[in-house]
């Protein structure tokens, strides 16, 4: 999110009134598992019947859960328990129409691409409709200045990017930072600064809270530091306007060692 970012607005409340029963008991499930892996309840959004964690990491049911399973340990950020299976290979992003014909979207999302292939990552990324995919990302605009995506589940990365068409108006550096921050919670990245986003939000963090520092719920990755920095690194809390876009040096060390 960038600095000073609106706060969401709750859809069902605190209590989820009003949402269906299903949902509604799907959705009580995984705040509890949220809460019994070490994430604080203010860490903890609903909005429009989805719950989110740092306010645009989606979490699913079964993402949950497997933050409950035992995991090597953990720190104070970085990434989840939940990462992509070996099995994935080729992950295809799908935009959709209405996401193709914003031009600066569209080459923010080529260049956020090009910043993993480079990589020589088992896992690459691939802009479809196309073939041989082991995975698909569907990218979708929503209204305003927000962006939000979801951790991995089930060996497969998170299945949904949402890009607010307020961002097109932004130079593509910035939303090559946004897409690529998305795409590296689908892939199981955390908030690099989870633990004091006012290190890339300013004061008071923008009401951002620590909610990966229990638990299994953010594991530090070898060799990065568990000190964030302004600037450090893409998958800080916060955008800033000057960002260039591309991987730090500890983003590539951290992307390396998971995949």
């Amino acid at each position: 999110m960038f600095k000073r970012a609106a706060v969401l607005v709750v859809g069902c409340g605190a209590l989820l009134a009003g949402c269906g029963a299903d949902v509604q008991n799907e959705n009580q499930e995984i705040i509890s598992n949220l809460l019994e892996a070490g994430i604080p309840a203010d860490g903890v959004t609903v909005v429009d019947d989805v719950v989110y964690v740092g306010r645009d990491t989606q979490v699913s049911l079964e993402a949950s859960r497997e933050l409950l399973q035992p995991g090597p340990g953990s720190a104070e950020h970085y990434r989840s328990s939940n990462i992509v299976g070996t099995a994935v290979t080729k992950i295809c992003i799908n935009p959709t129409t209405a996401f193709n014909s914003y031009t600066q979207l569209s080459q923010g999302l080529d260049q956020a691409i090009i910043n993993y292939n480079v990589l020589g990552l088992r896992i690459f990324f691939a802009r479809g409709p196309t073939t041989g995919c082991t995975a698909n990302i569907s990218l979708q605009t929503m209204t305003g200045s927000a962006h939000s995506s979801g951790l991995p589940a089930g060996g497969l990365p998170y299945n949904t990017i949402k890009i607010g068409t307020g961002l097109a108006s932004y130079s593509v550096d910035v939303l090559e930072h946004v897409i690529t921050h998305t795409l590296g919670h689908t892939l199981g990245l955390l908030h690099t600064d989870a633990s004091n986003p006012a290190i890339s939000c300013g004061i008071g963090g923008s009401g951002y809270t620590d909610y990966s520092s229990g638990g299994v719920g953010g594991i530090l990755i070898p060799g990065t530091s568990p000190t964030a920095t302004a600037g450090g690194s893409l998958m800080n809390t916060c955008i800033p306007l000057t960002t260039d876009g591309e991987f730090t040096s500890s983003d590539r060390t951290a992307l390396n060692a998971m995949y």
